[in-house]
């Protein structure tokens, strides 16, 4: 676990409300204010649609931690869904600058968010699945395509490439996941073992999107074609605590 010192510059002011309702932190960007659907990497000092970031919080011990939900209370700290971009934060002190103190962020906080993201993204798979919008199997997947009833799909990573390729013929504009390892994708939806699902559409199609999407920065087994420009927004969440 790294110690990274704190940055000495002096804290930005925020208006009285603002830190009432503990958005403040999160809302203000050096003096900046961005669309709330919108956050800038503490690393690349881009700005890009905060679906698309990581969030990270400093808990009360000091030490940084992982919010993909973006739920947890405290200063949002975000980054690019990306493994190199999280390492060079917790190498170069990049955490400690942006929450102006001294913070703890470990080693293997990349290999963490990896763990948090598939679970996400797996788990998503499991709730299409008990939502009734899930097709399993080559056959019954390409009859779905056939009938016009897909919105997504999902194919394993180690799953025959002529396969993925003969259903991806049948709907070459619709999106598809490629997506960890047959024993991951049937553990997902209740199978043994599972390489070809076919999406129906719902809202849960730009949630798998975009989990996929930020997922494909840490895995390489992982990747979404075609690969979007810009991850999906999606709604602000309802009823949670913390700062956006």
């Amino acid at each position: 676990m790294a110690t990274q010192p704190a940055e000495t510059r002096p804290a930005l002011s925020a208006p009285p409300e603002l830190l009432a309702t503990g958005l403040a932190a999160d809302d203000e960007d050096d003096g900046v204010t961005l669309p709330p659907s919108e956050r800038r990497c503490i690393v690349t000092r881009k700005v890009a649609p905060k679906a698309g970031l990581i969030r990270f919080v400093v808990d009360p011990e000091g030490v940084v931690q992982p919010d993909p939900a973006a739920r947890l209370p405290g200063r949002g700290m975000w980054l690019s869904a990306d493994r190199d971009v999280l390492n060079k934060a917790v190498a170069s002190n990049g955490f400690a600058r942006a929450a102006r103190r001294s913070v703890k962020a470990d080693a293997d906080l990349a290999d963490r968010v990896e763990q948090l993201l598939s679970r996400r993204l797996f788990d998503g798979f499991g709730l299409a699945r008990r939502a009734g919008l899930v097709t399993l199997g080559f056959d019954q997947v390409r009859d779905q395509l056939q009938s016009g009833r897909v919105a997504l799909l999902v194919t394993a990573a180690d799953g025959a490439e002529d396969g993925r390729r003969k259903l991806r013929a049948l709907a070459p504009d619709l999106p598809l996941i490629v997506a960890g390892s047959r024993d991951e994708l049937g553990a997902a939806v209740g199978r043994e073992q599972v390489v070809h699902i076919a999406v129906a559409p719902g809202g849960l199609v730009p949630r798998l999107l975009r989990e996929a999407q930020r997922l494909a920065g840490f895995r390489p087994d992982v990747s979404v074609v075609p690969d979007a420009a810009e991850p999906m927004v999606e709604d602000e969440p309802k009823g949670t605590t913390g700062s956006p």
